[in-house]
């Protein structure tokens, strides 16, 4: 769980600092929340499959794929058509978000399995 936290810390302290910088709170909020909401729930799926039942991360993690598929195409549609923030920073913060969340999500994992194969 000490993943969770710090992703959900530094995200958090550099969205502050971003919508400081860039006075575009809502859209850098809005472009941070969903990939570190989505990042949160896969990691912890994960890694509570992979403690008990490690033969199924692969079918957890396909399936976390298509739901991350759909729900990243609504919340898109939604937060720019519906509620029609701007754009431009919206897609520069959920792009950099996404990218750096899931970095940091491939990165946990790589050690999680690290530690597994050690210890066996």
């Amino acid at each position: 769980m000490k993943p969770v936290w710090w992703m959900a810390a530094v995200s958090a302290a550099s969205a502050l600092a971003a919508s400081a910088a860039s006075g575009a709170v809502v859209e850098v909020w809005l472009g941070m929340i969903a990939p570190l909401a989505v990042v949160i729930a896969s990691w912890i799926a994960v890694a509570r499959a992979y403690d008990k039942q490690p033969e199924r991360v692969t079918s957890i993690m396909m399936m976390a794929f298509l739901g991350k598929v759909l729900f990243f195409g609504a919340y898109v549609g939604v937060v720019v058509g519906v509620l029609h923030v701007r754009p431009v920073p919206f897609a520069a913060s959920f792009a950099a978000y996404f990218i750096a969340l899931y970095a940091a999500e491939g990165v946990c994992l790589q050690r999680l399995f690290a530690e597994r194969m050690r210890a066996a």
